[in-house]
């Protein structure tokens, strides 16, 4: 017997995001340390079959990023812009989390011994907001995606989220 009233996940986006190292603006007063990470570039490319299509380029972004008491976990909280190859303006904002492992404290910290990480840290919760018409279904929808780091040597950090739809479960 299948569950019934369980939502489903529809593969929609890859998105990748080019970020520049941490900027720390230190204890705040709603409590603990801020650090602001600002966007260098990137790009959302929609999956095959996936409508409505988007190539886009990121042209403007920034996370502020708050790690919990325990400091086992980070809290995120994206604004940013991309414009799509028809010159298309979209607003989209995250949220989320990213669990802190050895393997993510290394990026973090620009570790010489830093690597690319797995998805399974990093979980967000995306909404995207446009005035074009073709793409204004975009703000009809949920979307949820999970993160991971990739690190190349000599390049900048690129965060890339598998990004996905919420659908209803087929009957």
């Amino acid at each position: 017997m299948s569950p019934t009233g369980f939502p489903n996940l529809q593969p929609a986006f890859t998105m990748h995001v080019l970020i520049n190292p941490p900027l720390t603006v230190g204890d705040v007063s709603t409590g603990g340390p801020l650090n602001v990470v600002t966007f260098a570039g990137g790009s959302m490319k929609s999956e095959p079959g996936f409508s409505p299509a988007v190539d886009a380029a990121i042209i403007f972004g920034s996370d502020l990023i708050r790690a919990d008491p325990s400091e086992k976990h980070v809290r995120l909280d994206v604004r940013s812009l991309m414009k799509d190859k028809y010159g298309a303006v979209i607003n989209f904002t995250y949220t989320g989390y990213i669990e802190v492992t050895p393997a993510v404290t290394k990026v973090f910290g620009g570790s010489p011994d830093a690597a690319t990480t797995e998805f399974g840290n990093s979980f967000c919760h995306f909404t995207f907001e446009t005035g074009n018409k073709d793409l204004k279904p975009l703000g009809d929808s949920q979307y949820v995606g999970a993160g991971r780091f990739i690190v190349e040597k000599g390049k900048p950090v690129v965060v890339e989220y598998k990004i996905s739809k919420v659908v209803k479960l087929p009957m």
